[in-house]
């Protein structure tokens, strides 16, 4: 297949870009400057542009680019960049590929699990309602700007993904240094559930995603056993045997990260129902095991 990949340089994309070469794919990556090698295309996500006859015969489009979420402290610009990275660029792929004369067949759009809000203890599935705050919206905003590329019939799939453990990047890569020191533990309570999924796990889940014909529309990406943070810190602490006793106050979280810590605090209970429906199966479904697995 001749596949198209935005946020190629970014953890999630590096992973894919390497598994698709792996099986012999064509890839082409959305680049935001002048394209310089046979392989890149130029785009420009707030400026709406796409260089769209680069597109041409690809049959799938895998769009992950974004700006980190917890990469900046959520200043009212800050959240502007978040939520344009998402939603206009989200908006100029799906216009791209519902213009050329032959669009690809697929387009998965990366969207998150913020999409529910804050669930508490009760497990939702890809039929549960969007939920309230800003990352809600902004993943509802995300889905919605795909709009033009499903009008098209481009078969179009949301893979609400959760928090990656990789050591290589990402939140989860932050978490890695911490607790080798020692230092990790509870943030706040430790009761609210974190749904991730092993970086291995989330490429293979996208690759299942560009076969899957059957499905379309939200995909949660999301290991079968989300856990709480309490949970996540005692895992970390057996894997890397260290200590994992520290413990985080909720008022001093607020006080480091600002907003950002109402989704830190936040629970999602996310379960990834359709995936598992569809006969996809996780190597690595237990918490331990995606965190030996990022070790390997």
């Amino acid at each position: 297949m001749r596949i198209a990949i935005t946020g190629s340089s970014g953890l999630i994309g590096q992973a894919l870009l390497r598994s698709l070469h792996t099986d012999g794919h064509e890839v082409v990556r959305l680049v935001r400057r002048p394209a310089r090698a046979g392989d890149e295309v130029e785009w420009n996500p707030e400026g709406q542009y796409v260089d769209t006859a680069a597109l041409a015969g690809c049959e799938a489009v895998v769009h992950l680019a974004g700006a980190g979420v917890g990469d900046s402290r959520w200043t009212e610009a800050y959240k502007r960049r978040i939520r344009d990275s998402r939603v206009l660029g989200t908006a100029a792929i799906a216009e791209a590929v519902a213009s050329l004369d032959t669009p690809p067949h697929t387009l998965v759009v990366g969207t998150a699990v913020g999409y529910y809000g804050d669930t508490g203890d009760r497990a939702v599935d890809e039929g549960a309602p969007p939920g309230h705050g800003f990352l809600a919206d902004v993943c509802q905003e995300w889905e919605e700007a795909a709009a033009a590329a499903e009008e098209a019939g481009i078969r179009t799939v949301y893979a609400r993904t959760g928090l990656v453990v990789s050591r290589s990047g990402g939140a989860w890569g932050r978490l890695f240094p911490i607790f080798r020191a020692g230092l990790g533990g509870r943030l706040g309570s430790g009761r609210q559930y974190w749904s991730h999924i092993a970086l291995h796990d989330h490429i293979a889940a996208l690759r299942h995603l560009l076969d899957a014909e059957e499905l379309s529309g939200p995909v949660n990406l999301t290991a079968p056993e989300p856990v709480t943070q309490r949970e996540v810190a005692a895992a970390m602490g057996r894997v890397l045997r260290r200590p994992a006793l520290l413990w985080v106050p909720a008022p001093v979280l607020r006080t480091v990260l600002g907003e950002f810590s109402t989704d830190v605090l936040g629970s999602q209970r996310v379960l990834p129902r359709r995936l598992l429906e569809s006969g996809f199966r996780f190597a690595f479904p237990g918490i331990e095991d995606a965190i030996r697995a990022a070790l390997r």
